[in-house]
């Protein structure tokens, strides 16, 4: 049963108050204590219940049932009352994590936290304490080879995992073959490999897998996901399809795990193209693909602002009766937010609530950036009030988050308090904190708070990035001090930071338009050397420095030099070939080409 209170409905005090629900026939009430007045406009959306209880920061929940209180008490869907289960423990009485498989990917075993025994939880600070592999070995030589210890040493190695911690893995996991009276399991094995493929070992993640063989120890599907993987993290493609091959010849054919596995890491790799192959190839062997492949996939066109691909992927999972999670709706609204599709976003997130999730605070997040990527950074202050008022706790990114949307529409002020809250939070900013503030005062031309912000950046043991420094140089050459601006290049290209192309776009944009065409010619001659690709932004900015000054047949000559490069123009490249214009028929002309580009060029965004 569900729940839906609207609060914007209710009459009466609009600054605060007690509301009382009567649900009428089924013989109960609760109150709800809310804060019912808020500064900013109401969102077109309201937050659906499922009978848990609602809470507020700082505060105990607030709905009562008759005169009992019990948080582990709630409704399910067919209107029961029901007690929450505790948390399942890996270790029971008399059992044991030998032989009992792993979930790839999730840093689970067997879908459980390990419970850490006394001496686990001494092994497992002895091992990450000590860095010397012959030392612990010499230490666990020392202890009795019992049942108990082969526990200790799995949990104290899932453990481990949980942390990324990869070098105590391979010193605990290679006593256990090379030096201990136990015979291992597939399960030893398997976090052996992830660990050397987690370090870009391929070699010895091989070795394993040949020594897992020797011992006739049956691999399963997941030892296969995990050799997979580490091949495709080193770019060995080809290996890649041997281990798929390796399987079909053992007459054990690839599953979602190993095609997801395979997808993962060509995504890591950023081989986009290559992973939409796997994805269409997964679905022709009839492989049924599983939640997580589609959420992969969502992610994978959200990020190349494919927001539209992104939904036909959601729906065509909704279709192939594939039950979406809240990372599935997550990876929606991220993908909506990144094109600033904040009433989509707002959609999907009320149908994550409507299939009865509860919204984190990475679901709240998205639909923050969202309104702050569409330019509505009070909208996004509303969600994150909304969040707390819903007892979900802002992390680091949400303060990030506001810092941005403030900045973006040129709110500094705004932006500085918000990142002054976060560190009353008691929160440490990390270098993107400082870069989203800098970016802020940057655009507004404000260079000594720019400066101030570099200052606290160093004090901090910070060092500033490549966006940090493209921010300084964008501040300078709004200014005009030049000089400045090729301390900042100088600088950069002295140390071990190198520029990017967004760099390069900064300085030819600045300098076309202060008219400085003939630096803008020799930084943008100078990319090649660089290993820098010209991309729209370069093409249009180097344009634009000569449409200022009506050059048109040499932006044409430009335009036609751009497109022979395999870069097509967007909506600003248009703007400036016209703005080079000086008579009707050259506007004539440009249109036609313009037109005629479009119909004939691909899509730059297909993957």
């Amino acid at each position: 049963m569900m729940v839906v209170v609207d609060l914007r409905d209710v009459p009466g005090d609009r600054h605060g108050g007690v509301l009382e629900v009567e649900l009428k026939g089924l013989g109960f009430s609760f109150t709800i204590e809310a804060v019912l007045y808020s500064p900013f406009p109401r969102s077109r959306f309201s937050i659906i219940g499922s009978g848990r209880p609602l809470r507020q920061r700082g505060k105990d929940t607030s709905i009562t049932i008759g005169e009992e209180r019990n948080e582990n008490i709630f409704l399910d869907k067919r209107g029961k009352w029901r007690v929450s289960n505790p948390k399942k423990l890996s270790r029971k009485r008399g059992g044991s994590l030998r032989g009992r498989g792993w979930k790839y990917g999730s840093g689970f075993v067997d879908g459980v936290f390990p419970v850490l025994s006394p001496m686990a939880q001494q092994i497992l600070k002895f091992v990450q304490r000590e860095s010397d592999a012959a030392k612990i070995w010499a230490s666990l030589d020392t202890l009795p080879p019992t049942h108990n210890l082969w526990d200790d040493l799995i949990n104290t190695s899932v453990q481990l995992r949980l942390n990324k911690q990869w070098d105590p893995i391979v010193s605990v996991c290679e006593w256990i073959l090379y030096k201990s009276s136990f015979h291992p399991d597939v399960l030893c094995y398997n976090l052996l490999i992830d660990a050397y493929g987690q370090k870009l070992q391929h070699k010895k993640a091989e070795s394993v897998y040949l020594q897992l063989l020797e011992a006739q120890c049956i691999p399963t599907e997941d030892t296969y996901a995990l050799l997979l993987r580490a091949y495709c993290t080193c770019g060995l493609l080809e290996k890649c399809e041997a281990v798929l091959t390796e399987m079909r010849k053992n007459g054990t054919p690839p599953g979602a795990v190993v095609y997801n596995a395979y997808m993962d890491g060509l995504l890591k790799g950023r081989n986009t193209v290559k992973a939409v192959e796997i994805f269409q190839r997964m679905k022709s062997d009839r492989c049924r693909p599983s939640t997580d492949t589609y959420t992969m996939m969502i992610n994978l066109y959200g990020k190349a602002n494919q927001s539209a691909t992104a939904l036909k992927v959601f729906d065509e999972m909704k279709t192939e009766k594939c039950k979406p999670n809240i990372c599935t709706y997550t990876a929606l609204i991220n993908a909506f937010a990144r094109d600033g599709l904040c009433e989509k976003a707002e959609e999907i997130f009320e149908e994550l609530q409507e299939a009865g999730h509860e919204p984190d605070v990475y679901a709240y997040n998205a639909l923050m950036e969202a309104y702050s990527r569409a330019g509505f950074p009070f909208g996004s202050y509303e969600i994150f009030t909304l969040m707390q008022h819903m007892g979900c706790e802002p992390d680091r990114a949400s303060y990030n988050i506001m810092v941005d949307a403030f900045g973006r529409a040129g709110l500094h002020e705004e932006s500085e308090a918000v990142f002054e809250e976060l560190k009353q939070q008691g929160m440490t900013p990390t270098m993107k904190s400082h870069m989203l503030l800098l970016s802020a005062y940057s655009k507004a031309g404000n260079i000594p708070k720019c400066e101030l912000i570099m200052n606290q950046m160093h004090k901090s043991g910070l060092k500033p990035d490549t966006f940090a420094l493209n921010s300084m140089l964008n501040a300078y050459g709004r200014v005009g001090r030049f000089e400045k601006m090729e301390e900042v290049l100088t600088a950069m290209e002295n140390s071990r930071l190198e520029g990017d192309i967004s760099t390069y776009n900064i300085l030819i944009n600045i300098y076309g338009r202060a008219g400085f065409l003939s630096r803008v010619e020799e930084l943008f001659q100078s990319l090649t050397s660089r290993g820098l690709k010209a991309d729209v932004v370069t093409w249009t900015s180097k344009m634009s420095a000569y449409a200022r000054k009506k050059q048109y047949k040499k932006c044409l000559e430009i335009f036609e030099e751009m497109i022979d490069a395999g870069c097509y123009p967007d909506g600003g490249t248009a703007k400036v070939l016209l703005a080079s214009c000086t008579a009707d028929e050259q506007i004539e002309q440009v249109t036609t080409v313009i037109r005629s580009i479009h119909k004939e060029a691909r899509n730059v965004f297909d993957i």
